[in-house]
């Protein structure tokens, strides 16, 4: 089959490789219908994420048609076509029954790797480093689904692939962010980064209750998105201080709720902090660029919350710990705990409460990926979100 495949920072490549088999009883096989650049993509494009080999198929965002299933596979059938959760899930140890599906103890073949780095394992993920199991991403023709009987969602007839392709991952984890707010009636929102998960996080943080939506980008065609789409206070922070421009925004109290959507390669406009990040990340003496998780501590009013989908690699620098502590703020994160959310969101895109294709601005064959990868890096015409057809 072909599969898009890393070979280093910043060359990935269209190869042929073996197709997918069945491995274990619980697997499934899927024929790729669709499947999406995502913004954790490019920190393996960029080279940031450790414990990538030459040759890993990328791609976390998938769903297809099931074309061989493992012989304990009860739930699914040959045809039926499913969106696949970014998140490996087992649905049988303490974290699974928690509902805290990307902490399972049980997908990560690799977990004495992660528990060096980390502590503990988190789960499997598609498409990611060794780290983090080593899977086989979906960028590809084909993709084989560890512990099909738990995750995948069945897709109803009527509804097109760009509608629910994004309950693998963006969708859940815009929604996840806002829900981790605990949004109040009343509330300001303030999210930093306007990609597709902070486009996602802006619609969540309304459908919680939010009472104000502020977004924070200097890229024109992503504030025109959140303008349109997520009916938020736009910021560029190339033409303002951040900072200051909040405390205006809200009369010197700060966002009640505050949401980094950007993660490890957070850009400044100049500030110093960001100009060591980068020069510490050029020179590889840092693996994450956090200004926009300073800059959130800082802006968040007094005893609000602070959520981080945004991506984290390593150990960071200069983080105002003593702001956080003294100001009595609520930090919560984590990769998303996909499987909670599917079902209900899917409601939300049948009922007709949001159309998850807004965010789409590319569509392209799965030949011309290695393409796409630098229009999304850079951000050139007018790239926000890339899905590609196999």
């Amino acid at each position: 089959m072909k599969a898009l495949c890393w070979h280093g920072t910043g060359d990935v490549r269209v190869d042929t490789v073996p197709d997918p088999q069945i491995l274990q009883p619980r697997d499934a096989i899927i024929k790729i219908t669709s499947t999406a650049i995502c913004g954790s993509d490019l920190h393996l494009f960029n080279g940031f994420q450790p414990t990538m080999e030459k040759g890993d198929i990328l791609g976390h965002e998938n769903m297809g048609e099931v074309v061989a299933l493992g012989s304990e596979v009860t739930n699914l059938a040959i045809g039926d076509r499913i969106v696949v959760p970014f998140t490996i899930c087992c649905g049988e140890c303490f974290f699974c029954k928690k509902g805290l599906f990307s902490c399972c103890d049980n997908t990560n073949p690799n977990a004495e790797m992660a528990k060096a780095a980390m502590g503990h394992s988190p789960a499997g993920l598609f498409g990611f480093s060794h780290m983090l199991g080593g899977y086989a991403g979906g960028q590809a023709e084909y993709l084989r689904v560890p512990y099909a009987d738990v995750a995948p969602i069945k897709i109803p007839d009527g509804l097109d692939d760009e509608k629910v392709l994004f309950l693998s991952d963006i969708f859940p984890t815009g929604y996840m962010a806002a829900e981790n707010c605990g949004i109040e009636p009343g509330d300001t929102v303030a999210v930093w980064g306007c990609g597709p998960v902070g486009q996602f996080a802006m619609q969540s943080a309304w459908m919680l209750g939010a009472e104000r939506v502020i977004a924070i980008d200097r890229v024109p065609e992503r504030l025109r998105m959140a303008d349109r789409y997520g009916k938020a206070e736009v910021i560029n922070f190339d033409d303002v201080k951040v900072y200051d421009q909040l405390m205006e925004m809200t009369g010197g109290r700060g966002p009640d709720r505050c949401i980094d959507a950007v993660g490890a390669e957070a850009h400044g406009s100049g500030s110093f902090d960001a100009v060591v990040d980068k020069a510490k990340a050029a020179v590889m003496l840092g693996t994450d660029r956090p200004h926009v998780l300073r800059e959130a501590i800082m802006s968040c009013r007094k005893g609000g919350t602070l959520s981080v989908p945004g991506v984290y690699i390593g150990v960071l620098d200069k983080i105002p710990f003593g702001a956080a502590m003294n100001k009595g703020l609520t930090i919560k994160m984590g990769q998303t705990h996909v499987p909670r959310y599917t079902r209900p969101l899917l409601e939300k895109i049948q009922a007709g409460d949001i159309d998850p294709s807004f965010v789409i601005t590319h569509r392209v064959p799965l030949a011309d990926a290695p393409a796409a990868y630098k229009s999304f890096r850079d951000k050139e015409d007018g790239c926000i979100k890339v899905v590609l057809k196999p």
